[in-house]
């Protein structure tokens, strides 16, 4: 019998059950529900870096943004107000659009 001991998503004890396959599971209080949603961003980041093509990059990319909108949540926030404050950021400082790599500042 696999052992997970991970977070998964909402409907996977259905999927299982749906198998016909027995599990146990159990809610998470607030503090582990955030540190195993963290693991969740690791295992979804390196998940990402060993990705073989685009598309399982962008299947990755998709995962890690659903962890990234549960930590919103959990951190007493919203996925709307993250998009805003991500917004606002880019707007004083920019993105990534345009490739720059910072190589040195003269601080002198």
């Amino acid at each position: 019998m696999p052992v997970y001991n991970k977070l998964v998503r909402d409907k996977i004890p259905q999927i299982i059950a749906a198998d016909g396959k027995a599990y146990r599971s159990r809610i998470l209080d607030k503090e582990e529900y955030l540190q195993e949603l963290r693991t969740k961003l690791r295992e979804e980041t390196e998940e990402y870096f060993n990705a073989a093509d685009d598309k399982e990059a962008l299947e990755e990319l998709a995962d890690m943004l659903e962890v990234i909108r549960a930590l919103a949540e959990a951190h007493g926030s919203s996925p709307t107000e993250l998009e805003k404050i991500r917004v606002d950021k880019a707007e004083k400082r920019g993105g990534f659009q345009d490739r720059v790599y910072l190589i040195d500042v003269d601080e002198a």
